[in-house]
């Protein structure tokens, strides 16, 4: 069975590749099916290892990822050993792949224009407002207009739901981030995760960006969703240079 994934759709550039996996094409069974790549959801170990396998193999990786223990922080580690502690990773190493799990919050994949720095980071809501965007791009050796960013597949604004408190951190920030939250008839609010990952690579200098039109929560055939499941696997968005470049 073939691994199914997401292209980031940008003009790439010259030697990078870049997406994020889908759910269908692994062994995982009841609610991890099929491609979980999550390790610390609790399902079958020997599933998950069949499934990483499948991962690397059926899109050519050069070599697999180096996964990250993700803590929903702004941690972020350069050229990372597997079980770093951190959710976004960056690398100028050719081959290396940078990745990250998710099921709802948001994936960003960034590249320098000409290709020479890639990264990866995991984007919730914690960590948008702990500033993971802002201590990945200052890795950059590129500036933030010669860098390319693109949103991966997350949950959408009409279905993510919050409280008080998470519009709060935001707007304790940037009071114009209150914009990326609608309130519902319960007097809660809907979040914009895309409109407030925008914003802030607007406010960081980022003018290339793209993707932010998927649903995780909505599209139960494509995507792995923990607001919609519970219970449930994680997709890879990954990011690497193929060395054409260097």
């Amino acid at each position: 069975m073939s691994v199914d994934w997401l292209p980031a759709d940008w003009t790439s550039p010259a030697g990078v590749v870049a997406g994020c996996t889908l759910r269908t094409g692994g062994v995982s069974r009841g609610p991890y099916r099929s491609l979980n790549l999550g390790d610390h959801v609790d399902d079958d170990p020997i599933a998950v290892a069949e499934n990483r396998r499948r991962f690397v193999a059926g899109l050519d990786l050069p070599e697999e990822p180096a996964w990250l223990t993700q803590v929903h922080g702004n941690t972020l580690c350069v050229d990372p050993k597997a079980g770093d502690e951190g959710d976004a990773c960056y690398t100028r190493r050719a081959e290396a792949v940078c990745a990250v799990l998710v099921a709802d919050c948001l994936p960003l994949l960034f590249a320098a224009g000409d290709g020479s720095e890639v990264a990866a980071a995991h984007a919730g809501w914690r960590g948008l407002a702990a500033g993971v965007i802002e201590a990945t791009l200052a890795r950059f050796h590129s500036p933030p207009d010669n860098i390319l960013a693109w949103l991966g597949p997350a949950i959408s604004q009409s279905a993510f739901e919050v409280g008080d408190e998470v519009r709060e951190a935001f707007q304790r920030q940037d009071e114009v981030a209150g914009a990326c939250f609608r309130q519902n008839d319960r007097g809660r609010w809907q979040a914009d995760l895309y409109g407030l990952a925008r914003r802030r690579l607007a406010r960081a200098g980022v003018r290339q960006v793209h993707g932010g039109g998927a649903c995780t929560y909505g599209e139960a055939d494509h995507f792995f969703s923990y607001r919609r499941d519970g219970q449930c696997g994680r997709m890879a968005a990954f990011i690497y240079r193929t060395g054409q470049n260097a």
